[in-house]
């Protein structure tokens, strides 16, 4: 691992090695792309449940595998802040502003980015928005698009349901939530799929985000309308145009990019699963009894960023510095075999999994993103008839980045 100051890994940078002369696992580049679930059970093996890994750059961090581990970090930040302005690394300079984890772990005037007070003032206002909007029709937004999608195939008799129609579906509710133009919504899918896929570009596309929301946030100045961008305007918590700007940011990135992932691993476990599918179909079995199995098995985000020690602390057997940068399993911690030891036991009706994040932080737009789901896949199922798998199952692959995997295809036919 080569250090752009000097040093040997493992010392004055406070890389987190944890055995002297072991080089940290890269959590990016082929390896991890082809087989996550296999390089982080290899870790889990060689460290237990806190292992040191590096990130795109060869930026160090510890990785939390551990199920226990991962809620202790997300129940307390004031040990484990949210607070990227203490990450040692970038404090120090060796974080360039280019950097594609910048996007993804830098600070911004977020309730992401806050604990305390400051965190309970903005995500009150998001909350407050995602409430009213939720109240205005998401079940009728997802409706409505779920039948446009599919109206543009459903002559064909063939679709790929990630491409066709996951990818799209979530962003054009979201910004018809945040008051945005359909052909905005479309034109954004492809910046935020960057962001989470990290590599050089990443930095350019969340500039666009923003330019784009920033233009939105203007217009909603001067002619308001019923939508979480005027609703975070006028909130009382009197957010400014920058703390606006990011939260309008955070809803469309972490909304889209999670909903999709969610809504083509659930399409993919009803297509392999003729039993499901037929459940479903005749109303024996309830779509978000499938949601919930997927959220267990495959969580839209597979590693959570990030969280950062605010002081030297232990933690799965290993030795924490203040400033240290952890990220977290959700995926490894939800199959940690500490607390299931037979993976194939039900998890209907256990919603202790960790899709959501938890503490503080739990994502506060849950709810939004199950009814696209689940509005989702009932209208699918009901519009096209006969529908099944146009290959094998065993020949669907997936493609995984730093913080997610991600199905690339699914290929269906149906009759017209």
């Amino acid at each position: 691992m080569s250090d752009p100051a000097g040093n040997a890994p493992g010392a004055a940078r406070g890389c987190p090695v944890a055995h002297p002369g072991a080089d940290p696992a890269r959590l990016y580049g082929p390896a991890l792309a082809t087989d996550p679930a296999g390089v982080q059970e290899r870790l889990r093996k060689e460290h237990g449940s806190v292992a040191p890994v590096l990130l795109e750059g060869d930026v160090p961090a510890w990785l939390v595998l551990g199920y226990r581990d991962i809620r202790r970090v997300l129940d307390n930040p004031r040990q484990f802040t949210r607070d990227a302005r203490i990450w040692r690394d970038q404090r120090d300079g060796r974080i360039a502003d280019t950097s594609p984890l910048v996007p993804m772990l830098g600070w911004r005037p977020d309730c992401v980015s806050q604990d305390g007070e400051p965190h309970r003032r903005l995500r009150g206002a998001v909350t407050d928005g995602l409430q009213a909007a939720a109240g205005r029709g998401i079940r009728r937004h997802a409706t409505h698009f779920a039948n446009k999608e599919i109206d543009a195939f459903a002559d064909t008799g063939r679709a790929d349901l990630v491409s066709d129609y996951a990818e799209h579906l979530p962003m054009l509710v979201i910004t018809r939530v945040l008051g945005m133009p359909e052909a905005e919504g479309r034109d954004l899918v492809e910046s935020c799929a960057q962001v989470l896929k990290g590599g050089e570009d990443a930095v350019t596309h969340d500039s666009r985000i923003q330019e784009i929301l920033g233009a939105l946030v203007v217009r909603k100045r001067s002619e308001p309308g019923s939508d979480l961008t005027t609703a975070l305007l006028a909130h009382p918590a009197r957010l400014d145009e920058e703390e606006v700007v990011s939260h309008l940011r955070l809803v469309l990135i972490a909304g889209h990019t999670t909903t999709s992932n969610l809504l083509a691993r659930v399409l993919q476990l009803v297509l392999t699963d003729t039993a499901r599918l037929s459940g479903l179909i005749s109303g024996r079995l309830n779509v978000s009894a499938v949601v919930e199995e997927v959220m267990w098995n495959s969580p839209p985000l597979a590693v959570l960023p990030g969280r950062f020690a605010t002081s030297d602390l232990e933690i799965g057997g290993h030795r924490v510095h203040q400033g240290d940068l952890l990220v977290l399993g959700l995926a490894a911690g939800n199959r940690d075999p500490e607390i299931r030891p037979d993976a194939g036991v039900s998890v209907q009706g256990n919603q202790s999994h960790l899709a959501f994040s938890g503490g503080p932080h739990e994502c506060p737009g849950q709810n939004i993103g199950q009814a696209v789901i689940e509005i989702a896949v009932d209208v699918l199922l009901h519009r096209l008839r006969d529908l099944r798998l146009a290959v094998p199952p065993g020949e669907l692959s997936s493609t995984a980045s730093s913080w997610e995997t991600r199905l690339d295809r699914l290929p269906v036919e149906f009759s017209t």
